[in-house]
């Protein structure tokens, strides 16, 4: 559910796409018509069915591993299912436990890595190669690459200008959730900046729902709600900057990053169950408590991806309707957009692992799960038509649009001991700033030691 690169993108350019996700996600309809989905398939340009030659494969076998549970995991499957059907080859899928890269590591160190793994940040594909875990795409799966996917997309997959990764998974970290009844009853408007969200909130609250559920179990989520926040106040190349560690965490740009999300985090009243209720709450639930319970849910309001509409779909709420979307507000000059991914990466060569990593860089493949939801594929080529509501194309329309001018999410650009490891570096850190929004400067140099320890530099 997680994943990055970061010098390919300018200032210009992630203004427009937040204006494009400004007009396309305020939207009430829940999925366009027939004659719309015909329309925007055929303007894509894009193949449907069929689109590449797969090998025989009868008696190969595959395991395939990734943290995806739930409804994500089943709609993986369905695309799995599909890749058997075509080559005769059967496919396991493993469950893996974050850190994946400890889990893959412990796979290996027993003789037995799955063949193909989904790998959720930049920095756990570099470690894979640097342990020497990873292996090449080949020609036919670089072929889809080259036809399919920007060469941004391209390039965060590669390592040493080796291509290892395959980006079958996109997310668009910078959306804020919210239940329009909520919204409706309190006269609250969607929000463009960051002072528009805390009159929004304050709304909320008078009106008797308590205004956000921060998802403080889980520490990803908390990282993501620090990065909308910094890249809109500190800009790009200070964005850039801090994701390669060649600023410190100490750096008042952070103080200032901090200081502003302490504005909400340190309102006890505005979290669902305060502080120490949001330390508990994981992020499934942060969905779905703020979109069930009528007009009297825990909360008004969720942050996080697109993704977020899988979690939704377990509540009678419908997207669009019930449940409606604006872009994260712009917190300096620019509203941000973080993304994210996961990569597939080939542990165990062989001409099945390479055929699956060739069907997951086609449309084929992103296709199939694009129609189930709560997926975004950063594929060209996949119909805007297959996203199953207006709310969701109109997401996927933005990333496409987007081309190569994005910022990938921060602590999947980092190492994994800082980044992405539950219980340690930055993700404890701001769990602990969560439950003392008032200590910015323990937080700061909590975060910097943490860091200098993974990133083996002083800044």
């Amino acid at each position: 559910m997680r994943s990055k690169s970061s010098t390919f993108r300018t200032h210009r350019a992630v203004t427009t796409l937040a204006a494009l996700l400004t007009g396309a996600l305020a939207l009430s309809a829940c999925s366009g018509s027939d004659d719309d989905k015909k329309d925007d398939g055929e303007k894509s340009g894009a193949p449907t069915g069929t689109t590449l030659t797969l090998p025989d494969l009868k008696g190969a076998r595959l395991e395939v591993a990734a943290v995806w549970t739930g409804a994500e995991q089943a709609n993986f499957k369905k695309v799995l299912a599909e890749f058997e059907k075509r080559t005769g080859a059967s496919v396991t899928f493993v469950p893996a436990q974050d850190p994946i890269i400890n889990f893959l590591g412990s796979k290996i160190a027993g003789g037995q890595p799955p063949d193909v793994a989904l790998l959720p940040q930049p920095g756990a594909i570099k470690q894979a190669v640097r342990k020497g875990w990873a292996k090449p795409v080949g020609p036919e799966g670089q072929e889809q690459l080259a036809k399919n996917y920007t060469q941004g997309w391209q390039d965060i997959g590669k390592v040493d200008g080796k291509q290892y990764g395959v980006y079958y998974k996109a997310a668009n970290k910078s959306l804020i959730w919210y239940n329009a009844e909520v919204f409706a009853n309190a006269g609250a408007k969607e929000p463009k900046t960051w002072q528009d969200l805390m009159t929004a909130s304050r709304a909320v609250y008078d009106s008797g729902v308590t205004p956000f559920s921060v998802a403080g179990a889980d520490g990803w989520p908390l990282t993501d709600w620090f990065e909308n926040v910094y890249l809109s106040q500190a800009g790009p190349e200070k964005y850039d900057r801090l994701a390669r560690h060649e600023i410190k965490w100490t750096d008042p740009s952070v103080k200032q990053a901090l200081t502003t999300l302490a504005q909400l985090w340190g309102r006890k009243d505005y979290l669902a169950g305060g502080q120490d209720g949001a330390l508990q709450t994981e992020f499934p639930q942060s969905v779905t408590q703020t979109f069930t319970g009528g007009d009297q849910p825990k909360s008004a309001m969720v942050y996080e991806g697109d993704f977020v509409q899988v979690n939704i779909g377990e509540t009678e709420a419908k997207v669009g309707t019930d449940a409606k979307v604006f872009p994260f507000p712009a917190v300096g000059s620019a509203a941000p957009v973080v993304s994210g991914g996961d990569a597939a990466v080939i542990l165990k060569d062989s001409e099945a692992a390479q055929a699956l990593v060739t069907f997951l860089a086609s449309p084929d493949a992103a296709t199939i799960q694009a129609k189930l939801g709560g997926y975004l594929s950063p594929n060209k080529n996949v119909p805007v038509s297959a996203y199953p509501n207006e709310v969701q194309q109109k997401i996927a329309k933005a990333l496409i649009a987007s081309g190569d001018d994005f910022r990938f999410d921060m602590s999947d650009q980092a190492p994994q001991a800082f980044g992405g490891t539950p219980g340690k570096g930055e993700w404890k850190d701001l769990q602990d700033f969560l439950k003392n929004p008032k200590d910015v400067a323990g937080a700061q140099a909590k975060l910097e030691k943490d860091a200098a320890a993974a990133y083996g530099n002083g800044g």
